[in-house]
């Protein structure tokens, strides 16, 4: 029998209620049926981070190292085995199996204490995570991949009343200011395949190669909105605009667009904390502050 993580448990209730919950519920015997039905045992310490549980394995057949990824199927986790079949190996993890149903992957063993998070360096990490994205967002999204454009013509009808939440006048500016950037460019959303959720935690190292991308997220739209999570990541007020230009001229990307859809996605990121009661985070209002002033 499998043990399901409390932390595990406790964020799938948060996020997806009784879903979530009968998810956390049916885990054990999800993975005691794909252990037996793909010739896999169980050689390592589960791991886990807010959607799903992955256990090492080997397989009983060739002895093969892989990862078996055991997730809530969502309208987020539905496009991963497609873009890693588009991927093919080259910047991310291999999909070795999927099941449609379940949503169940079996992937490529990756090294977890060889993680971009352990690199000292921040500057090293942003410029490793603008590679990976480079080459990653170089490809047209296949049809059927949830949309950046509806995404953020969504956004918009939302902001009106969610920004009237925002009580805070030097908070509710910012926000403000993103709204109106991604109303610039919310008719031209981009078709590049975008991972969406690329931070240093989602960077980890293989013999093969000294990085590769983990745990995507994918929607087909403009590079820029993929740049947000490096720009937290290990957050530095004073690095904002660095790590912004730097990653731009990795991913050779307009500017003045990447600006845009960085804030667009900044302001995503304030709409769940609005409309779950909270405040907008302090350190994306400031990434926003740092990127409106002294446009270039």
């Amino acid at each position: 029998m499998i043990d399901v993580p409390h932390a595990l448990a406790t964020a799938q209730a948060e996020a997806n209620g009784e879903a979530g919950r009968a998810f956390i519920a049916a885990l054990p015997t999800l993975a005691a049926h794909f252990l037996e039905r793909w010739n896999l045992t169980v050689d390592g310490t589960p791991m886990h981070g807010r959607c799903a549980l992955v256990l090492p394995v080997t397989s009983t057949m060739d002895g093969t190292c892989a990862a078996l990824k055991l997730q809530l199927l969502d309208e987020e986790s539905t496009g991963e085995p497609v873009a890693l079949r588009i991927w093919a190996g080259e910047r991310a993890v291999r999909l070795l199996r999927h099941d449609g149903p379940t949503g169940t992957l079996l992937l490529e063993r990756l090294d977890p204490a060889r993680m971009l998070t352990h690199v000292p360096d921040p500057h090293e990490a942003v410029l490793v995570i603008a590679r990976l994205l480079a080459d990653l967002t170089a490809v047209p999204t296949p049809a059927g991949m949830r949309r950046l454009g509806d995404i953020a013509a969504r956004m918009l009808e939302r902001a009106p009343q969610a920004l009237a939440r925002v009580e805070d006048p030097a908070a509710r500016r910012p926000l403000a200011d993103c709204a109106a950037a991604l109303r610039e460019v919310v008719d031209e959303p981009g078709d590049r395949l975008l991972h969406w959720d690329l931070h240093d935690g989602n960077v980890l190292a293989a013999d093969r190669a000294p990085w590769l991308a983990i745990d995507p997220k994918p929607l087909a739209g403009d590079p820029g909105f993929d740049l947000w999570p490096a720009l937290a990541n290990r957050f530095d007020a004073a690095d904002v605009r660095w790590r912004f230009d730097a990653m731009t001229d990795v991913l050779s990307l307009d500017r003045a667009r990447a600006r845009a859809w960085t804030l667009a996605r900044i302001l995503q990121n304030a709409l769940w904390d609005i409309e779950n009661g909270d405040r907008p985070t302090a350190q994306h209002l400031e990434i926003a502050r740092r990127l409106t002033e002294g446009r270039t």
